[in-house]
């Protein structure tokens, strides 16, 4: 069984924690994921760089364009990721833009994905039809889950069809909280989460986008099995460095 598939299987609240390699300094991706682990994160999802990242809000762009400044390619990741396993045991997940998997050979992602232990990927930009076509045989070949996001938009049919042709969980773009803020979602964003859990679609559903704080992670895990910080988990580390993220992640739980 997959990491993804025994982390979803326990009986808890997820969280999960998005951060770009290669920021805030080059050497910080290693460092950032034993910490995590060690204070009680549950998946985290590693973001590679992309020159383009047009799907991103301005704090994870900013963060994209440091760590490529930095020196961050998807070479250097897999070779900071070389003995990551030796070190961490929680799953970890690549989040990124599918340009740069196509450039490095999709296979040969794939394979550097399974050598270094990546237990997923989200490519949000590679659409549901082509991945099935073209690419789940060696997603499948190399134990790799592949992750696909739903936004208040999409249609039961469409949801549907992305929980069939899921194996782990099912990214749940809120979609409608601004990010940074503090306020909450509201009753439309609610009335969303609980309209998908009434689905009983047969993958956990976990929440991304707009999670910052314990209120906005309660409200998110309310009907679904987690949720993700990112652009939050981002600022403070611009703020503060490695040194606050102990202290992050209790405030949320």
């Amino acid at each position: 069984m997959n990491r993804i598939q025994q982390k979803l299987s326990e009986n808890k609240k997820l969280l999960s924690i998005y951060f770009t390699a290669g920021y805030p300094k080059l050497g910080d991706t290693v460092e950032i994921l034993q910490q995590l682990e060690k204070n009680g994160v549950d998946i985290v999802e590693i973001g590679l760089p992309f020159s383009d990242p047009l799907a991103d809000g301005p704090t994870i762009q900013e963060s994209s364009q440091t760590a490529l400044k930095n020196g961050m390619t998807t070479d250097l990741l897999f070779e900071q990721l070389k003995d990551i396993r030796k070190k961490v045991s929680i799953p970890l997940i690549l989040m990124g833009y599918f340009n740069p998997v196509l450039q490095f050979g999709v296979e040969n992602f794939c394979g550097k994905c399974a050598e270094v232990g990546i237990d997923g990927l989200i490519l949000p930009d590679l659409p549901l039809a082509e991945y099935e076509e073209n690419y789940a045989a060696i997603f499948k070949k190399y134990g790799l889950i592949n992750i696909f996001l739903i936004t208040p938009q999409t249609s039961e049919e469409r949801i549907q069809q992305i929980d069939s042709a899921s194996e782990g969980f099912i990214y749940m773009v809120s979609s409608a909280s601004v990010t940074g803020s503090a306020t909450g979602f509201g009753n439309e964003q609610n009335d969303y989460f609980q309209r998908i859990a009434l689905m009983k679609l047969k993958n956990p559903l976990v929440v991304g986008f707009g999670i910052n704080n314990a209120e906005t992670f309660q409200q998110a895990t309310k009907h679904t099995s987690g949720a993700i910080i990112g652009s939050a988990f981002i600022k403070m580390l611009s703020e503060k460095g490695l040194d606050g993220i102990s202290t992050f992640i209790k405030t949320i739980r």
